[in-house]
């Protein structure tokens, strides 16, 4: 008896594990451990990304990092705007989840070769993601009634988007690389209309900065790992130690800037501007954060080639760019997104603008790596204390992040 029971009693859990969709933008919410379990399949797309870029520090490769970064920036992006509205966390949800996980770490796999030998894999692992999301929508569309007009446009976008990558399986490559580009493009343009035709489904406006502040931990990771892998790779050499410190530093100022500067002045007008329904204001701050995120992710990859690099007198040309050129477009993405998330430009962003300047300045000075990694750490603790100064009296306002 006990026996025949436990079948149904098993069925029974199961249903009552499946639950319809709904939406999530009235509560107040976090990220939840499943967003977050999610997130570590990413750090390792972006480690190896950094890999792949330290290995040949060109122009054709820094472009091929680019690329490949903001493919799997939009991949997650993709994912947490579904989150941000439809997160029930049911059984069925979660299964979807992890499918998406299991082709983020497939997308790991490949990335150092995806433009190469591991074409087709990088391939099928986007086409998975694209289907994961299409069930989702789907599913969406299907429980909630009013989430249906914003469910459409997704599903058409995430079709599209599965048919571009799809058929650049079977063209030439650098045609293929178009089909690629395309594809994000059409899927991009999906939050935008989306944003301006459904106010009654509207984003979650706690939730958004939460998770878009957890793949800045997530890329400024590589930065610490650099000082690491570096540290190690330099074989604790005496010149490898003072540029590793300052390398910290440099990390440590990009994380303060964040979080109690951009990010945290972001998630003020994102609630004081924006609210549910301004349309301009979460879409400066979506496509905002791809600048920022890539700047963070080039520093992670500069910081280890120059710890290792430290020992050799003065630092290469391409590793000077990787470490100034991603301080200064991380500082032109604060000042940038700041403006257009307010409309209009504020007089106290100067000062993240001046520091880029220096940062491309330092750049194109032949120096040793403890100068260069010296003069970007100072100017970041530089940009941390005005801030703070203009926090303190009053002339930056900002909201924890």
């Amino acid at each position: 008896m006990a026996d025949e029971a436990f079948p149904r009693r098993l069925v029974t859990a199961v249903r009552s594990a499946v639950r319809a969709p709904d939406l999530q933008t009235d509560e107040e919410r976090s990220a939840s451990r499943l967003e977050l379990f999610f997130d570590l399949a990413f750090v390792l797309v972006v480690a190896e990304l950094a890999i792949a870029l330290r290995e040949d520090v060109s122009p054709g490769s820094a472009a091929t990092f680019a690329g490949l970064f903001t493919i799997v920036w939009w991949s997650w992006v993709s994912s947490t705007l579904y989150a941000n509205r439809f997160d029930h966390d049911d059984v069925v949800y979660r299964l979807y989840k992890l499918a998406s996980m299991a082709a983020v770490l497939g997308l790991a796999a490949a990335a150092t070769e995806a433009t190469g030998e591991r074409f087709g894999i990088f391939v099928a692992c986007q086409l998975l993601l694209r289907l994961t999301l299409l069930l989702q929508y789907r599913r969406a569309y299907r429980h909630i009634p009013s989430a249906r007009p914003i469910a459409r446009l997704y599903l058409i976008g995430a079709a599209v988007g599965a048919l571009l990558w799809a058929v650049s399986l079977v063209v030439p490559r650098p045609v293929g690389f178009g089909l690629w580009a395309a594809a994000v493009l059409v899927e991009a343009l999906v939050p935008l209309v989306a944003s301006r035709s459904s106010s009654d489904v509207p984003l979650h406006v706690e939730h958004l900065p939460e998770r878009f502040a957890l793949f800045v931990i997530l890329v400024l990771g590589e930065s610490v790992a650099g000082v690491a892998h570096g540290l190690y790779d330099a074989t604790w050499a005496p010149s490898a130690v003072p540029v590793a410190l300052l390398a910290f530093v440099l990390a440590a100022a990009l994380w303060w800037s964040y979080f109690d500067l951009a990010g945290a002045r972001a998630k003020r007008l994102l609630n004081e501007v924006g609210g549910e329904h301004s349309s301009h204001v979460h879409d400066v701050y979506v496509f905002g954060q791809l600048p920022l995120t890539l700047a963070l992710a080039s520093v992670g990859a500069g910081i280890e080639l120059a710890v290792v690099e430290s020992g050799a007198g003065e630092v290469p040309t391409g590793t000077r760019l990787l470490l100034a050129g991603g301080v200064a477009l991380y500082l032109v993405s604060m000042a940038v997104t700041d403006s257009g998330m307010s409309r209009r430009a504020r007089d106290n962003w100067w000062w993240p603008l001046a520091a880029a300047v220096l940062a491309l300045l330092d750049s194109t000075l032949e120096l040793p790596a403890v100068v260069v990694v010296g003069a970007l750490a100072l100017l970041l603790v530089a940009v941390v204390l005005a801030g703070l100064v203009q926090r303190h009296t009053g002339d930056l306002v900002v909201d924890p992040v």
